[in-house]
């Protein structure tokens, strides 16, 4: 594996450096208060090519890979979690609807997606009794003359409230699951109020419910049936950005951890194993990246290796970080403390959406076994 970067990779992670630091972390705390969406934010995002790193250029994209995008994550991250999550599912509902969806589809939804002209994209997979066990959703889509009609409820749909487009998976007959590109505004759909959150307050999540809505035929995202597979392969990469993310949290909380003299004394072999920790996660996770980029390979194990490793690793490094830190005698240490106390709320879910770190381990083994 050669994670020496081209000159286009190298562009992608400077220009994620320069958002986080000029725009999204001078904000970052005032947001976890406010909780309020950051739609300037996402537009900066988006005018750095940013809200598609692995789109082809024709569509909005930079067309720069996923070693590019798992690092330009990582960058934003850092500076806020809250926006990094919303960025990644942006990209992961790009790269859906490229991999699978009809020209018109791509045409249509990626250049709004890429642009800025939406916000977000969301992927509607989760239900309130289906979460990791994809197979027992509820929701479904009745086949009629002119299309499809829609009826379900998603839940924890991440800028479900803000998406220009749904990503929306439902049982098209008992054994099968298809899915389907949704307008927001079209009738029947209910959105939810945001849900209160440990962490990640920025991050906009909903319920989505789905009353006899009318989808045209076209609505189908690849063909009927094709859903279940779409889905898993959708996760395998949402999990490389959620490892991306939490190597984000980590290197943040680390940071704070020098400024706050942490490492040394001490604390010093502790932040040091906890540091090997998260390099030896980052290694998994540009890895799980590079293989995904070479288009032929398996990277299923590697994605949930990177998923693990890397979300285990950023909650030890942020717990070891607030539950060691020094008694606050200035402001600058008040304001450190508040940033502390923020990334230990970010980082909880990291162990739980796409995929808990259970659902990871039960991954590693059937590969194993199956190997």
């Amino acid at each position: 594996m050669d994670v020496s970067l081209s000159d286009a990779q190298a562009a992608v992670v400077e220009d994620a450096q320069s958002v986080a630091a000029q725009i999204i972390g001078p904000a970052a705390l005032a947001r976890h208060k406010d909780g309020e969406f950051p739609l300037e934010t996402l537009q900066a995002l988006a005018g750095r090519g940013l809200m598609g790193v692995n789109i082809d250029a024709s569509l909005g994209g930079r067309d720069a890979g996923v070693v590019a995008y798992s690092m330009a994550i990582t960058e934003v991250a850092c500076a806020d979690p809250a926006v990094a999550v919303t960025m990644a599912v942006n990209n992961m509902v790009g790269e859906v609807i490229y991999a699978f969806g009809s020209q018109k589809q791509r045409q249509e939804l990626i250049p709004a997606l890429t642009s800025g002209r939406f916000s977000s994209g969301s992927f509607c997979l989760s239900e309130p009794g289906s979460g990791s066990d994809a197979a027992g959703m509820r929701t479904r889509a009745r086949a009629t003359d002119e299309g499809w009609i829609l009826d379900g409820t998603k839940a924890w749909i991440t800028s479900g409230a803000h998406a220009g487009v749904f990503l929306v998976w439902a049982k098209t007959d008992e054994r099968e699951i298809s899915l389907f590109a949704v307008d927001p505004e079209l009738p029947g759909i209910e959105v939810g109020g945001a849900e209160e959150k440990m962490g990640q307050h920025a991050s906009n999540t909903v319920a989505l419910s789905f009353d006899g809505v009318k989808l045209p035929a076209e609505a189908m995202v690849g063909e009927p049936g094709q859903g279940f597979r779409i889905a898993m392969m959708a996760l395998d990469g949402g999990r490389i950005g959620i490892a991306s993310q939490s190597l984000g949290i980590a290197d943040a909380a680390l940071q704070l951890a020098d400024l706050q003299q942490l490492t040394t004394g001490l604390h010093r072999s502790l932040f040091e194993s906890l540091r090997a920790r998260v390099e030896a996660a980052r290694s998994i996770t540009w890895r799980a990246a590079w293989l995904k980029e070479q288009g032929d390979r398996p990277f299923s194990q590697e994605a949930s290796m990177a998923k693990l490793s890397a979300s285990e690793a950023a909650h030890a490094v942020a717990d070891a970080l607030f539950r060691y830190w020094p008694t606050p005698m200035s402001d600058d240490d008040q304001r450190r403390l508040s940033m502390a106390e923020k990334l230990l709320r970010d980082v909880r879910v990291t162990r739980i959406y796409e995929g808990t770190s259970e659902i990871q381990r039960l991954v590693i083994a059937r590969n194993l076994l199956r190997r």
